[in-house]
C-alpha cells in the first residue's frame, strides 16, 4: 500500500502529469529508458511544417495505449506524452502509410473489454469510414474494417471517441461523438444509444482519465459526465495550462513532493502538477477535485497500492489501479490518520519500513504504522528552516529545498544531523530541465 499524503496549501489545483502549461512552465522527470465548428487539416497539411502545441492548435484525437502513454494528434502528426515535438503518425503506426493522404485521425481510444483479452487495452484509431485496430503499435490483422462491421450503428466521419468502462457508464462501452449526438455503444450486445448532447460543445477530440471525462474543443476542454452530458462547473478550461508542457531551467526547479509507488514508477508534485514517470510521460489530471500541494509517503502494508493527496489536514486516499479510485470513507482527518497535527511539508518511507517520517517546519516526527492508534513515537530537529519535499530510495534519504537537494544514507543519519551537508543541484540527468 502506498500513500501520498498532500499538506502544503498553496492555491492551485493539482494534475498528475509530466507536462507543464505552455505559459506556466513547470517540471518533468527524465525517463528511464474537420468538425462541425472546427475543421480539420487540409489533405496537404502533411507537407507542412511541425505543428506546436503551445500555439493554441485543436487536437483532432487523444488516446493513450496499453502501457498509459498518452498520443495528442493533429493533422498527420502526433505528439507522444505531454511534452516534446511533434512527429508523423505513421511513425508509431506504420500502418497509417497507405492512408497518410488523408492527413489526419477522425477519433482515437483504448478499448476497455477485459473480458474479452485480445481486444483490451487496444487502440482504435478513426479515418473517415475506417477503423484501424493496434497493440503495442502494431495494426491487428484483418484491419482496417469499415466502421460499421466492428462498430455497427456508429456513423462515419466521427469527431471524437471515448472509452467508458462499466461503473462509470452502466456497462463497458464507448462513447461516439458526432456533432451534437453522442453515439453509446455497448461493447457486449453491440447496441447503440443515441442521444443529442446539445450543451455540450462540439468535441473534436475526448479524453478520460482518472475517471473522468475532457471534450476538447479548439484549445479548450471541458468536463462532461460520461452517462448524463452533465457539464462540471468552471469549464471550459485552456487546454495549455494543464495538458501540454515545456522545460524550464534546472534552477527554475522547485518541488512540493516526490515518490515511488510499488511498480517503480516515479511520482514528483508541484503546484498544479502531479507528475509521474514509467519510460514514457503519463498524465492524471485531478481538476476539480479542488486538490493542491502534495507531501508524499509510502504506505507498503498488505493492501492494494494507494495514493494519496491529502489537502491541508484532510487525507485522500486512491487506489492504484489503471486509473486513480478515491477509497470510500475518504477524505479523513490527518490527525486521525497518523495522530499527527497538520499541514505538514514533507514524509517519506523506506522500503520495508512500518515507520512514516513527517516533516513539519524545523523538526521530523516518525510514526509506527504497526500501532494502534497511530501517534508521534520521536521527535527530532532538523538544520533546515524549511523543507519542500523528501524521499527514501536504495540510495539513502533526499531533502529537497529549492532547486537543490541533500542526502542521507539513512532516516537516523538525517536525524542527527546539526549541519546541511553539501547540497546537489537538480540537473537534466534526472528531470527534463535545461542548465
Amino acid at each position: 500500500m502506498k500513500l501520498l499524503l498532500k499538506t502544503v496549501c498553496l492555491a492551485s489545483a493539482m494534475a498528475l502529469s509530466f507536462s507543464a502549461p505552455c505559459d506556466i512552465i513547470q517540471l518533468y522527470f527524465k525517463g528511464k529508458d474537420g468538425h462541425a465548428e472546427h475543421p480539420k487539416q487540409s489533405d496537404d497539411s502533411h507537407y507542412n511544417a511541425s505543428p506546436d502545441r503551445c500555439a493554441g492548435i485543436e487536437f483532432d484525437a487523444i488516446a493513450p495505449d496499453e502501457k498509459g502513454t498518452s498520443y495528442f494528434f493533429k493533422g498527420d502528426h502526433l505528439w507522444v506524452g505531454f511534452s516534446g515535438p511533434a512527429e508523423l503518425s505513421n511513425g508509431t503506426f506504420k500502418d497509417l502509410d497507405e492512408y497518410h493522404h488523408l492527413g489526419h485521425v477522425d477519433a482515437a481510444f483504448r478499448m476497455h473489454n477485459k473480458k474479452d483479452s485480445g481486444d483490451h487495452d487496444h487502440i482504435y484509431l478513426f479515418l473517415n469510414d475506417k477503423v484501424f485496430s493496434y497493440y503495442k503499435h502494431s495494426l491487428e490483422k484483418g484491419f482496417p474494417l469499415e466502421i460499421q462491421q466492428q462498430f455497427p450503428g456508429v456513423p462515419s466521419h466521427l469527431d471524437a471517441a471515448v472509452e467508458c468502462p462499466a461503473g462509470e457508464c452502466v456497462t463497458d462501452a464507448v462513447l461516439f461523438f458526432k456533432g451534437k449526438d453522442v453515439y453509446h455503444f455497448d461493447i457486449a450486445t453491440k447496441m447503440v444509444k443515441k442521444k443529442a448532447w446539445d450543451h455540450l460543445p462540439n468535441c473534436t477530440s475526448a479524453f478520460r482519465w482518472l475517471e473522468h471525462y475532457y471534450c476538447f474543443h479548439g484549445h479548450h476542454f471541458t468536463r462532461f459526465h460520461p452517462v448524463t452530458g452533465e457539464v462540471g462547473e468552471n469549464y471550459p478550461k485552456d487546454a495549455r495550462h494543464y495538458f501540454i508542457g515545456k522545460k524550464e531551467p534546472c534552477s527554475a526547479v522547485h518541488l512540493d513532493a516526490i515518490t515511488a509507488d510499488d511498480t517503480g514508477k516515479r511520482y514528483a508534485f508541484r503546484g498544479e502538477m502531479f507528475k509521474t514517470i514509467i519510460k514514457k510521460y503519463i498524465c492524471i489530471n485531478l481538476m476539480g477535485q479542488g486538490h493542491q500541494d502534495v507531501t508524499q509517503i509510502k504506505f507498503n502494508q498488505n493492501f492494494e497500492r494507494i495514493f494519496s493527496p491529502s489537502q491541508g489536514n484532510q487525507v485522500y486516499i486512491y487506489k492504484a489501479d489503471a486509473h486513480y479510485t478515491l477509497i470510500d470513507g475518504y477524505p479523513k482527518p490527518l490527525k486521525d490518520e497518523l495522530g499527527v497535527q497538520g499541514p505538514v511539508d514533507a514524509a517519506f518511507m523506506c522500503e520495508g519500513e512500518p515507520t512514516v517520517f513527517l516533516i513539519q517546519g524545523q523538526k521530523m516526527f516518525s510514526v509506527d504504522l504497526n500501532a494502534t492508534p497511530r501517534s508521534v513515537k520521536r521527535e527530532v530537529s532538523l538544520p533546515f528552516t524549511k523543507v519542500d519535499a523528501a524521499e527514501c530510495g536504495a540510495d539513502g534519504v533526499r531533502v529537497f529545498v529549492g532547486s537543490k537537494y541533500y542526502k542521507y544514507e539513512s532516516p537516523t543519519i538525517l536525524s542527527h544531523s546539526k549541519v546541511t551537508p553539501v547540497p546537489f543541484k537538480i540537473s537534466p540527468k534526472e528531470f527534463v530541465c535545461t542548465e
